[in-house]
C-alpha cells in the first residue's frame, strides 16, 4: 500500500471514527429528551440538569464500549493476520513440493 492510500484509508477510518461517535451523541441527547419528557413534575432546570447527567453516563458507556470493540478488533487483526501467514507458508510450501515432485517425474521420464 503506497503512502497516499494510507493516508486515505487512514482519514476514511478517522471520517468514520468521527461519524459514529457523532450518531452516539445524537442517539444520547435524543434519549435525554424522551427520558425527561416522561418526567413532567421536572422544572426546566432540573429537567437541563438530568439531561445532562443522562447524556454524560451514555457518553461515558459508548466511550467505554467503543474502545472495546477497537482492542477487540486489534486482538482479531493479529490473530488472523497469524493465521494468514502460516496458511501462506503452508500454501509455498505444498506449491514447492508439488513442483519438486513434478521436477523429479519430469527428470525420470527424460532418462527413460
Amino acid at each position: 500500500m503506497s503512502s497516499t492510500e494510507h493516508d486515505v484509508s487512514a482519514g476514511i477510518q478517522q471520517m468514520e471514527g468521527f461519524l459514529l461517535w457523532n450518531s452516539k451523541v445524537t442517539e444520547a441527547h435524543t434519549q435525554a429528551e424522551a427520558f425527561t419528557d416522561r418526567l413532567e413534575w421536572l422544572t426546566g432546570a432540573q429537567c437541563e440538569e438530568v439531561r445532562r447527567v443522562f447524556i454524560e453516563e451514555r457518553l461515558v458507556f459508548h466511550r467505554a464500549a467503543l474502545g472495546q470493540i477497537v482492542a477487540r478488533a486489534a486482538e482479531l487483526r493479529t490473530e488472523y493476520d497469524k493465521r494468514y501467514e502460516r496458511l501462506k507458508a503452508r500454501c509455498v510450501g505444498i506449491c514447492g513440493g508439488v513442483l519438486v515432485g513434478l521436477m523429479s517425474l519430469a527428470s525420470l521420464v527424460a532418462l527413460k
